[in-house]
């Protein structure tokens, strides 16, 4: 038996022996992630060495693998003597990745599928995982020629099968299920497990000179949804290489993100407050109108990459301020954001580790803290100010109730519909902005206008 549980490896050589470091990259990232980091900054530690196109082919294998994973730990399970439970996770996730290359990615022989993955389990674990990898990988091999042996056994219950079909936990599908029914819930899952575009948005350039531009480049461009003036790339473009990136006349932001500010809709020549404001996309679309934004967020290694961003962009008008948001040190502001840490159930499909990390009590967590930093928050808005609410997620209990308490508590705050042509109405939902990835085709949001009247202060 391979022991389990062994401890977390922070750092390994360089890959040598035959292993690509692509490979190694993607085991390493996958250890990272067992280990509790998310998937985009592991992503960046372990393959931001890597040339372009090798960084592509670990995001493809990596990401691609996770949006599948129950899918393969079923055809595992049953190809793996004592199932996967007694294997170290390190080995599973080889195999993981093994039989991935070898189902969905018609790029990769399957000998070389089948040799990398065996050869990077016998130095991470020895000779007797490498001949189980062996064993195990040239069966699914042999099997890929019959799509029925290939096809895991359909639980009985619908849950059960949906979850796996869609490769989701269980208890996320039966909530998604009971709130809109199989259908619409079956679209969001199967939604999140396609890539998200790259949607850009142009800035000090309109976006007709933007458009000319990149595909004067070879890059071909599409309308982006929901946001006339955004562009959504086709294909892959190695930002750093574009011409326009560097010359600042865009940054990248999803519809849902940009429709959140236009749906708070501050007033031009507007101080404006951005609460937990990395990675910035928000604070950059409020600079437009606003005389100035305070972005504020608690980690100064985000700042640092905002900061980064705003000198490409040549903005002087968003000041980086470093401050957690429940105990904040700031002046009111005729506007302020909260745009809340949460769940982020809105943006699986960017995120296909969230799926597998997130635990059903982790809602009531964020929600929770969101609560507080609301609570604060609200002292910075002076009579007749504004203050926005908005997340990334899906849940009722980090957005429609969160609000619903937040007004309960504080009399002298009242929900308050955007100016008419704002957003889609599309998109509004009784005064509120909700965005849908099933309906909308883009990442989940929600979002509040509340308006402070001078009604009078309440405490919690």
């Amino acid at each position: 038996m391979i022991p389990t549980d062994r401890p977390r490896a922070r750092s390994r050589p360089p890959a040598h022996g035959g292993v690509t470091d692509a490979r190694v990259a993607s085991a390493d990232i996958l250890a990272d992630l067992r280990g509790g980091d998310l998937l985009d900054a592991a992503f960046e530690r372990r393959a931001g060495t890597l040339d372009a196109r090798d960084r592509r082919w670990t995001q493809e294998l990596v990401y691609g693998m996770l949006r599948r994973r129950a899918v393969l730990d079923a055809l595992l399970t049953e190809r793996v003597k004592g199932g996967l439970a007694r294997l170290d996770a390190d080995l599973t996730d080889i195999l993981r990745l093994g039989v991935y290359q070898l189902l969905h990615m018609g790029s990769v022989p399957p000998y070389a599928a089948i040799a990398q993955s065996v050869e990077l389990a016998k130095r991470r674990h020895g000779i007797g995982a490498s001949k189980l990898a062996n064993a195990v990988l040239r069966r699914v091999d042999r099997e890929r020629a019959d799509a029925s042996a290939l096809t895991p056994a359909v639980p009985a219950d619908p849950i059960d099968a949906l979850a796996l079909a869609t490769s989701h936990p269980r208890w996320l599908v039966a909530r998604w299920v009971q709130r809109w029914g199989v259908a619409e819930a079956r679209t969001l899952l199967e939604r999140n497990n396609v890539e998200a575009p790259m949607v850009i948005r142009p800035f000090g350039i309109v976006r007709e000179q933007l458009e000319t531009m990149l595909e004067s480049s070879g890059i071909a461009v599409e309308d982006a949804p929901l946001v006339g003036d955004g562009l959504m790339l086709s294909g892959h473009a190695a930002l750093a290489e574009v011409g326009a990136f560097r010359q600042g006349l865009f940054f990248v932001q999803d519809p849902a993100a940009t429709l959140v500010t236009r749906y708070a809709a501050p007033p031009a020549g507007a101080t404006v407050i951005d609460l937990c404001a990395a990675p910035g996309g928000k604070a950059l679309e409020l600079a437009r109108t606003a005389q100035v934004v305070i972005a504020a967020d608690r980690s100064p290694t985000r700042l640092e990459r905002m900061r980064q961003n705003l000198e490409r962009l040549e903005v002087r008008n968003v000041h980086l301020v470093a401050t957690d948001a429940r105990d904040l040190a700031l002046t009111e502001a005729d506007v302020v954001l909260v745009d809340a840490p949460c769940t982020g159930t809105g943006t699986f499909r960017r995120h296909p580790d969230a799926r597998w990390r997130l635990r059903i009590s982790d809602i009531a967590v964020s929600a929770a803290a969101q609560r507080a930093i609301l609570r604060s928050a609200a002292a910075l808005v002076p009579v007749g100010g504004l203050l926005v609410y908005s997340t990334c997620s899906l849940e009722p209990e980090e957005n429609e109730q969160q609000v619903e308490h937040f007004l309960a508590a504080h009399p002298d705050f009242v929900l308050e519909a955007p100016p008419a042509g704002t957003v889609p109405d599309t998109v509004l939902d009784g005064g509120l902005l909700r965005v849908l990835p099933q309906q909308h085709g883009v990442d989940g949001a929600f979002a509040a206008r509340l308006r402070r009247t001078g009604a009078g202060r309440a405490g919690t």
